[in-house]
């Protein structure tokens, strides 16, 4: 059964899908990049899927939890934010929302693309290393040292919007963990 939704989602690139999509060299497959090139923030999921095919909406996803997209709802009426009330579920409701954008495995594939574009032996190391990372401490300690190591390889103006990007989608107890070995300072 389909309900009607009054706010589509319409994706747009990001800067890292315009760079991904003039560099050819990201870690994105002929229909990746086909759906990148069309999301352009006027088109809706449904759209998309004409484009396509079913699994678009799945690649929509995939795309914004590594940082090639966002998420934009079409233009219309804003709905007014509503104050909690004792009655109201709005608190626990709001929460897993912002968790279920926060993922190990989105932070970790982003890293990924990003130590893959970078023409270092150094680079080539860390990406080895995230890739063998098994537990979700190995990941932590693989991305704290990329992060660590990031200054050194690149501009620090990119090297900040990496980190910042990294940190948006990483789960909070993980951004914590990297706060405890200091790769957040930076």
């Amino acid at each position: 059964m389909h309900r009607f939704d009054p706010t589509p989602m319409q994706p747009r690139k990001t800067d890292l899908a315009r760079d991904a999509l003039q560099a050819h060299r990201a870690p994105l497959d002929m229909r990746q990049r086909r759906l990148l090139i069309l999301c352009d923030g006027q088109r809706d999921l449904a759209q998309l899927s004409a484009m396509i095919g079913p699994e678009a909406s799945a690649m929509v996803i995939q795309l914004i939890q590594a940082g090639y997209l966002v998420s934009t709802a079409s233009p219309g009426p804003v709905p007014a934010p509503v104050a909690p009330t004792a009655a109201g579920p709005a608190p626990t409701s709001a929460a897993p929302v912002t968790e279920r954008r926060r993922s190990l495995v989105a932070a970790r594939i982003y890293l990924l693309g990003i130590l893959e574009l970078q023409r270092h032996p150094q680079a080539a190391a860390l990406l080895h290393t995230l890739q063998q990372a098994r537990s979700d401490e190995q990941v932590v300690a693989a991305l704290g040292s990329a992060l660590d190591a990031l200054p050194g390889l690149t501009s620090p103006g990119y090297c900040e919007r990496v980190r910042q990007r990294l940190f948006e989608v990483l789960p909070e107890t993980h951004l914590a963990q990297l706060e405890q070995a200091g790769a957040v300072a930076g």
